[in-house]
């Protein structure tokens, strides 16, 4: 009698069991959110530029961040757009790639990803996006590269406007490892850098000190990686490129208030830890040096009028004069609400600008021919604002 329970009782488990398993091969099966893909109605032109990565990211607190892919790789096959792609390439990690998407860079064959408020960098192959790494840094803004190490600068204490204050870091990671060897104090709240002459340079923004922002570019030596001293260039600083003459191209936010957001051309001296600045009275949030052209967008937000001026142009970067008073005169381009991000192809010199909207919802990306004329626009993941090549 009691071995007849037991088999009844055993033969339910058993059904039990199986049924929680084909239950969780389901729920394992629902873990792989399927990207969402758009024909943009363009056609490749070939070329060493196969694709595009789009880096969204997302409103703050809401771990939106999101990455998509343009497919460049056909030759006069049509431009396919595939968005939210992580999740799909990455079915066991967690369905959102994390909070504040701040920096996307390809490096050789890795694909480099700034998660600000996640602090952490993920590190993916080029050809897949499949999370190989990830690199805990706190607060971490921007990465750069030199030889066998990534540069990335931090914020180091919390996102607290106003609050503590920090001096930032730059972490040295090995490319080949993913292991962080070394870091150097800079300024406060660093952003962009920038590498020329053995040295880097780091962009300090103080943007959390309302009252006293910082003014300096860091000058750090690569080889004792030491902070040499800091040019004074103007308050809040945020973008730093360099251009093929061996000058710096750096941007100031201003204080949003009385002090305008400007451009600066630096001119290095012999040593490099010094330098003349020249100054353009031109709003610039972002910018794209292709030859001696700097491709630029600007929103500056002020708030004694509580609204944005929105501009947009190309400067000689050889003269530092302005080329042009705009990217374009289509008429599509007015469609744009707040422009966010630039890149232009270096090869055809085609340009897309990503446009955040309202900060909250879907973003687009518009596409632009090198002449001006509009190709055409999708819509992409929430604040669109970061974008990086990826070559054959």
């Amino acid at each position: 009698m009691w071995n007849k329970a037991y088999k009844s009782v055993m033969k339910k488990a058993i059904f039990i069991l199986m049924a929680a398993l084909a239950v969780a091969a389901c729920r394992e099966d629902e873990l792989v959110i399927p990207s969402d893909t758009q024909d943009t109605g363009g056609n490749s032109v070939g070329g060493s530029i196969v694709g595009m990565y789009v880096l969204c990211e997302g409103n703050m607190g809401t771990n939106k961040a999101s990455v998509d892919y343009l497919d460049l790789s056909g030759n006069g096959s049509n431009v396919v757009y595939h968005r939210n792609i992580y999740p799909e390439r990455n079915p066991t990690e967690v369905k959102e790639l994390g909070d504040v998407g701040n920096d996307i860079k390809v490096n050789g064959n890795r694909v480099w990803m700034v998660i600000n408020c996640s602090t952490m960098l993920l590190v993916a192959p080029a050809d897949s996006c499949r999370k190989v790494a990830k690199i805990d840094i706190p607060n971490c803004r921007y990465v750069t590269f030199d030889g066998a190490f990534a540069y990335v600068s931090s914020y180091v204490g919390p996102v607290e406007v106003g609050g503590t204050e920090h001096l930032g870091r730059v972490y040295k990671v090995d490319t080949a490892s993913y292991k962080k060897v070394d870091s150097v104090t800079v300024g406060y709240q660093p952003e962009e850098m920038a590498v020329l002459g053995g040295k880097l340079y780091v962009a300090n923004s103080g943007g959390y000190l309302l009252d006293h922002r910082e003014k300096t570019v860091s000058v750090v030596d690569l080889a004792s990686f030491t902070e040499e001293g800091k040019i004074e260039v103007a308050p809040n600083l945020h973008r730093l490129r360099a251009d093929r003459h061996g000058r710096l191209w750096a941007t100031s936010r201003g204080d949003y208030w009385t002090e305008p957001s400007r451009l600066f051309r630096l001119t290095l001296d012999a040593a490099g830890t010094s330098a003349s600045v020249d100054t353009l009275d031109i709003p610039v949030s972002d910018l794209c040096i292709v030859g001696d052209s700097l491709y630029y967008i600007g929103v500056e937000w002020s708030y004694e009028t509580s609204s944005n001026k929105i501009g947009h142009g190309i400067v000689d970067v050889a003269r530092a004069e302005p080329l042009a008073s705009s990217l374009t005169s289509a008429p599509e381009f007015s469609d744009i609400t707040l422009p966010y991000g630039i890149i232009v192809n270096p090869e055809d010199r085609d340009f897309y600008v990503m446009d955040a909207k309202d900060y909250l919802s879907s973003g687009q990306l518009y596409h632009f021919r090198a002449d001006g004329t509009f190709e055409w626009r999708v819509w992409t993941g929430d604040i669109p604002g970061h974008a990086a090549f990826v070559y054959k």
